[in-house]
């Protein structure tokens, strides 16, 4: 599971069959202290409840793809849930 946060939506002029319906989101991968860290990514959102500036998790590659239905569409991010608190332990 990875974190991130959304940081606003895609509109694609072409759907994929069997991504119709599904809401592409554009999320910002955070660390554990929730900094920004890598590139922003498109996820789809099988969960239809995510919105702008949610911390969500999600998952990527063929895990991503198992998430849809039907499976093996092809994304390559999909959001699995949102967050809503996280605690911090560094000295375990």
């Amino acid at each position: 599971m990875l974190l991130g946060k959304v940081i606003g939506t895609l509109t694609p002029s072409v759907v994929y069959e069997g991504l119709e319906g599904l809401p592409m989101l554009l999320v910002q991968a955070l660390d554990k202290h929730q900094q920004a860290i890598g590139a922003v990514v498109v996820a789809i959102d099988p969960t239809r409840m995510a919105g702008p500036d949610e911390l969500i998790y999600y998952e990527s590659s063929r895990e991503a793809a198992l998430l849809c239905d039907p499976w093996f569409v092809p994304v390559d991010h999909a959001i699995v849930g949102i967050v809503d608190d996280i605690q911090i332990y560094d000295n375990l």
